[in-house]
């Protein structure tokens, strides 16, 4: 690759790309060309002799892998050998030499769905009861602390409480069953290939030898285990190269550690570091609005983004009567756009607020994707529930009954009790549904501590507020029906060549996309940031970079929405406007509709 080759990438971008001697820390801000940079790179390291065995390109997502691997390939023809995520990277070196740790070169990887049964089988094994304890807890737990990498063995010196004391009895018992099935799960493929390193020093010595450079993307969102497999990667010759931002370090939850891209400093410290800080993705309005969000962090580096579009349109906020009006002013605005639907994206904090967008999306015949997650009325807890309501009306709903029976027989030997005392009885559907849930302890299948159950329970009082909306039930049901019937197809019309939908989803999942036109909703305390951020700095921290990813989505246009008062989980709340929108300057916003801040202005919206 020639030096004119060089001549699409800026200043900092080509400084970041010929800087070859020693270890190399890039700080990327959102829409700033990180991506490019690290297939220039790597690009640039085979154009100066390094052979592309030698070198390790890791990222988190086959996806992300597979781009740059098209994009490095378009570039100098060839394509590193050891180019993808961190899993695959220590499966190929188990197979290899997993021998030295008693693996099988041809050891089965355990999918999430394998983990769970295996755990149920250790479960029943040392006789603990899945009733009592949620086998996907004792699951949750076993991952985080291979993550930290604590094996089954030293589990048990970090236990508090009872759940933990019985989580560390089935770790045991787990690994046990693994080791004999000759199989992995996805955290011991890190767990493991550290260990064989810390154990093995000649097998270490050799791929440290190997490797002449070690490049990782997203290095914000590394856990313990990856954070320590990349310092031993790379402690020979310190030809390490790593990118990220630690203001979109947003995925705490699963055992990320944006202090990993700190750390780095630390333990070289001779480390170049480069900023990246010149955004082709968004306006200079929405940078300066997102950045005013996101400077009152303290724990990290915040970057001052710039970008030569300069002009642009102001963050609009809208604050609605309740979240049907806000639903309908999204679909208003959609509707009087010449864009086509592709254009937009409705960012939300939890899976649950999707259910009155859904609904105001189908009933106008706009055609949506939901990503990373089902329709509201598919997933799994609302059908369950909506089983029982059915089969209350109509005994001879089959459906219903064989959805309940593949329950515990507990549940339907106790909702048939139910059925009896509810003849006596005339109750709203709201009253129904609670006493449904009561009587035959469905929610007992749910643990709040897990993250996967807490958005089950959540949905479930989502459906709350569906009830409550519709105190008979034959009326409740048959909305839900024609809502069901509505579910047009996402990809009813394509614009040349590819569909033609709105895109719904969470902000956690919006991270790495852009869209023209952003809007966020549910902008409120309480909501976002959520309730349960409140209790501490470091949560409220990543609630802001949370924000502050969802905000740089944007490209062009960006809606902050709120309500005087939502119905949430079967009760109305009336929060105050999310102290992200008080934070954003008043030149750089514009209200619509006259729209006020309630509690900070004189005028209500």
């Amino acid at each position: 690759m020639d030096d004119d080759i060089l001549s699409y990438l800026n200043p900092s971008q080509q400084e970041a790309v010929k800087y070859l001697t020693g270890p190399l820390l890039v700080l990327a801000g959102p829409g700033s060309g990180k991506t490019r940079v690290l297939t220039y790179k790597t690009a640039w390291l085979i154009k100066k002799g390094i052979p592309p065995e030698n070198i390790l390109l890791l990222t988190f997502t086959n996806k992300a892998a597979e781009e740059m691997r098209k994009r490095i390939k378009k570039l100098v023809d060839v394509v590193p050998s050891l180019s993808g995520t961190f899993h695959s990277f220590c499966a190929r070196v188990l197979r290899i030499e997993g021998k030295a740790l008693g693996i099988s070169p041809n050891f089965l990887i355990y999918d999430e769905t394998d983990q769970l049964e295996t755990v149920k089988m250790a479960m029943k094994e040392i006789d603990v009861s899945t009733s009592k304890f949620k086998p996907s807890s004792i699951l949750t737990l076993i991952s985080q602390a291979k993550n930290e990498l604590i094996s089954a063995l030293e589990y048990s010196q970090y236990v508090q409480g009872p759940f933990q004391v019985i989580a560390a009895r089935v770790y045991l018992t787990y690994q046990r069953f693994l080791k004999e099935y000759q199989a992995l799960d996805f955290d011991d493929l890190l767990l493991e290939t550290v260990r064989l390193f810390q154990k093995n020093p000649d097998i270490l010595v050799k791929y440290q030898n190997y490797f002449d450079y070690v490049l990782i993307d997203e290095y914000q969102d590394t856990n313990y285990a990856q954070y320590v497999l990349t310092r031993q990667l790379t402690a020979k010759k310190g030809n390490l190269c790593v990118v990220g931002d630690a203001s979109q370090a947003i995925y705490g939850f699963r055992g990320a550690n944006f202090r990993n891209l700190l750390n780095i400093k630390r333990d070289f410290p001779g480390i170049k570091v480069i900023s990246l800080e010149q955004n082709y993705r968004s306006t200079q309005m929405i940078l300066d609005a997102a950045y005013e969000v996101i400077r009152r962090n303290t724990t990290h580096p915040i970057l001052k983004m710039e970008t030569e579009n300069k002009e642009g349109k102001p963050v609009f906020i809208y604050c609605a009567d309740d979240q049907e009006k806000e639903a309908l002013f999204i679909l208003e605005r959609i509707m009087s756009s010449n864009r086509p639907y592709s254009d937009f994206a409705v960012l939300y904090r939890t899976n649950t607020q999707s259910r009155v967008l859904e609904e105001t999306f189908l009933h106008a015949g706009i055609p949506y994707v939901l990503v990373g997650g089902l329709r509201f009325y598919e997933r799994r807890e609302i059908k369950d529930c909506l089983a029982y309501l059915r089969l209350l009306v109509n005994p001879s709903d089959n459906v219903s009954l064989r959805r309940i029976k593949k329950l515990r027989k507990s549940h339907l030997e106790k909702f048939e009790k139910f059925k009896k005392k509810f003849k006596k009885k005339s109750l709203s559907t709201l009253e129904i549904l609670d006493e449904i849930l009561k009587e035959t302890g469905y929610l007992e299948r749910f643990d709040p501590k897990n993250e996967e159950d807490l958005g089950r329970l959540e949905n479930i009082k989502e459906l709350r507020s569906v009830a409550s909306e519709f105190p008979n039930l034959e009326d409740f049901l048959a909305n839900v029906a024609l809502l069901t019937a509505e579910n047009l197809p996402a990809n009813s019309s394509r614009i040349d060549g590819k569909f033609n939908a709105l895109t719904l989803m969470t902000i956690h999942a919006a991270k790495g996309t852009e869209f023209p036109v952003v809007f966020m909703v549910g902008m409120e305390e309480g909501l976002f940031p959520h309730l349960k951020s409140l209790i501490n700095k470091e949560s409220i921290e990543e609630e802001r970079r949370l924000c502050y990813v969802g905000m740089t989505r944007a490209k062009e246009e960006l809606y902050l929405t709120y309500t005087r008062r939502r119905l949430y989980f079967g009760q109305y709340l009336a929060n105050p406007p999310s102290r992200f929108i008080i934070d954003i300057p008043q030149n750089l916003i514009k209200f619509v509709n006259n729209s006020k801040f309630f509690g900070k202005f004189e005028n209500d919206c």
